[in-house]
């Protein structure tokens, strides 16, 4: 299903903020282009990117 599939887009997008997240002090977190790029490459890498598409 589309939700599914998008919370597994967000789940590999946000893991390392939320692993670390109660170790680090209260801060703004900015999520950017670059970000994104860097946390999806592995997704976009896969030759089956359909399961992904929502």
């Amino acid at each position: 299903s589309v939700s599914r599939r998008l919370h597994t887009v967000l789940e590999k997008l946000l893991e390392g903020v939320a692993f670390q997240a109660p170790d680090i002090p209260e801060r703004t977190i900015v999520i950017d282009a670059a970000y994104v790029d860097g946390r999806l490459s592995a997704i976009a890498g896969n030759d089956d990117l359909s399961r992904y598409i929502l």
